[in-house]
């Protein structure tokens, strides 16, 4: 850029990146900056174009309280090389890789040299509905190599180059790269068999009485024969909160009956019958989760 010193590049680029990908930090490498952001929409599908090097970005606890930590990035390389690190796990990729970093955990993406990558926003519920019994593995390199990652590259160029996508078609896309991709992100069960089935066999009680107001966290461990401490730590190691699990399920079988009920069915009447007895709770919480309120969801997906 002529007339603009590689410093002031340097910082306008890093003000793009908080404004698009959310609030990060960064400190220049050895070697010449290059630093350019291109953002698009469509509907649902939010991407980003990074081409990049000379730079290490990174996320701290400080960066994440003042970012929506809503999402995780999928990022696909599209050429050159990059190193990625979460929770104590470095990958570099190449071109044609894929990986998947949680936004709600300190991360850092270093670039020694010009790359080229793109990151799309993919929505934690969206996640969270498909991987329920799993962890998901961030940080993990998916290899050029393997088919589901070939496809997924091929679904994301067409998707890139569709933006008058509508809703539906937009969020069709995403759930359509989250089931290429799962197969190869479901971690191994990290937990011994037994503590498995113990955490399995929770999760089937909490549906079993999940329209129930009495579900709370001291009562499926009283039903589950453990402390309170202990059902904490056994959601805390899959990286789940019990309390917001349960809320998130609740808002997940809403969204459900949202889709299929009888339009002229209620929408206080859908809260209450999973749990919600106050609607303004419902419908606040349901917005959090979804980005709409309930009656426009019911529009939109019916």
């Amino acid at each position: 850029m002529a007339g603009v010193s590689e410093k002031d590049q340097y910082e306008q680029w890093l003000a793009q990146i908080n404004q698009v990908c959310g609030s990060f930090a960064a400190r220049p490498l050895a070697g010449e900056f290059v630093g350019e952001l291109e953002s698009s929409f469509a509907n649902n599908l939010k991407l980003s174009t990074v081409t990049v090097g000379g730079v290490n970005l990174f996320r701290t606890r400080q960066e994440i309280k003042h970012s929506n930590d809503a999402w995780f990035y999928t990022v696909f390389q599209l050429d050159g090389k990059a190193v990625m690190e979460q929770d104590d796990r470095q990958i570099e990729l190449e071109t044609g890789d894929i990986t998947l970093i949680d936004a709600s955990r300190p991360c850092s993406f270093y670039w020694p040299a010009k790359a080229r990558q793109v990151s799309l926003l993919l929505p934690r519920q969206i996640l969270e509905q498909h991987f329920r019994f799993q962890e998901v593995s961030c940080a993990q390199k998916l290899s050029r190599d393997l088919p589901t990652v070939q496809l997924s590259h091929r679904l994301l160029q067409e998707s890139m180059s569709n933006t008058g996508m509508s809703e539906t078609e937009s969020e069709a896309a995403l759930e359509a790269i989250v089931c290429l991709l799962r197969p190869v992100l479901q971690q191994q069960e990290s937990l011994p068999p037994r503590k498995e089935r113990q955490f399995r066999n929770v999760l089937s009680l909490i549906d079993a009485h999940i329209q129930s107001e009495t579900l709370r966290p001291e009562w499926v461990a009283a039903e589950s024969g453990m402390s309170v401490r202990s059902l904490y730590r056994m959601f805390a190691d899959k990286g789940l909160v019990v309390a917001q699990y349960i809320k998130n399920r609740r808002l997940d079988l809403c969204a459900q009956m949202l889709r299929t009920a009888n339009g002229e069915e209620k929408l206080a009447g859908i809260g209450y019958a999973w749990g919600f007895a106050d609607h303004s709770h419902f419908s606040t919480a349901f917005k959090q989760r979804f980005g709409i309120s309930p009656g426009e969801y019911r529009k939109r997906y019916r």
